[in-house]
């Protein structure tokens, strides 16, 4: 097996934007150019990526597992070109690092091992908290930084923040649901269905922030804090929910398939990035590990200031 490293960037664009066209657009390629490459690549690994609809592409269960591999080898990329170790001498000390429940389990473990392979005499102190005791402990000095869903961060005054993905949000469902028949699912049908609501992380209070700017409501039949239960019951049709695709997986914990669907109207991205006190500055461990995950997302750089020098 064997493809190109711009085969790789060009797939990314393609699952990121959900359209060939607006990947190419924002690669500046051409449409065909893309496809071609994205054609190529399946060849080369034997196995589908995208599912083509009439709206755009969505990955396929190979696509989800090789967009993992291919986020890994643009991370090692940009690690190899844009690397962060200090020249000279090895970094040591202790970061202390705040994480919501969504990013310690969804977003953090891989970049950690990655920087330590980087950066071994760095120490770790992780304290995984509700976003509101983050921002009062980054604010009085107890964490050095924090990864949390900055959507949510409310000291604008004293923090400064900076988004690293932006995670699409979409209409889970059974594959078996009649909402499979959509291209698009609209609020309005959504607000029909039974409905599990996630409550962990404010994903709530999130989620009423894009449906209270509608004339509907979800019809929520359970509330839960886990990820793991709101799959279950949605693999096995009980109900439909609405989560971003960070924490998307194809399959149950019983092994049913949960599918996805594009949901038509404003439903924000979950917005997920570092924060720090505006004030203080930032020791070189700290400033190595900001710069690492910053290195690691090199196309978004949404953000709110820059760490104190």
């Amino acid at each position: 097996m064997a493809f190109s490293f711009r085969q790789v960037r060009y797939f990314i664009a393609v699952a990121d934007a959900g359209k060939v066209s607006v990947a190419a657009a924002n690669l500046h390629v051409s449409q065909s150019a893309v496809s071609a490459a994205i054609d190529k690549l399946e060849k080369d690994i034997e196995a589908p990526l995208f599912r083509r609809r009439s709206n755009g592409v969505e990955l396929t269960y190979e696509g989800h597992q090789f967009l993992t591999h291919a986020q890994n080898i643009m991370a090692a990329v940009s690690e190899a070109t844009r690397g962060v170790r200090r020249s000279g001498r090895s970094l040591r000390g202790k970061v202390k690092v705040g994480l919501t429940y969504t990013v310690a389990g969804y977003f953090f473990p891989q970049l950690l091992m990655r920087f330590s392979r980087s950066f071994p005499d760095v120490e770790f102190k992780l304290v995984e908290k509700q976003r509101t005791q983050i921002e009062e402990e980054i604010v009085s000095g107890e964490l050095d930084i924090a990864v949390i869903l900055v959507s949510n961060l409310q000291n604008v005054g004293e923090i400064s923040s900076r988004v690293l993905i932006k995670s699409q949000r979409r209409l889970w469902l059974s594959a078996d649901h009649h909402l499979m028949n959509e291209d698009v699912v609209e609020l309005s049908q959504i607000a029909k269905e039974p409905y599990v609501m996630l409550t962990v992380d404010e994903a709530e209070k999130s989620a009423l922030r894009y449906w209270s700017a509608t004339d509907y409501s979800p019809n929520v039949i359970f509330k839960t804090s886990s990820v793991e239960a709101v799959r279950s019951m949605v693999a096995t049709g009980t109900g439909i929910t609405i989560l971003s695709d960070m924490v998307y997986r194809p399959w149950s914990l019983e092994g049913q398939h949960v599918e996805v669907k594009p949901v038509a109207g404003q439903v924000h991205s979950m917005d997920v990035g570092l924060i720090w006190k505006r004030s203080k500055e930032m020791n070189p461990q700290t400033k190595a590990l900001y710069t690492f995950l910053c290195n690691n997302f090199v196309d978004t750089g949404y953000g709110v200031g820059e760490p104190t020098q």
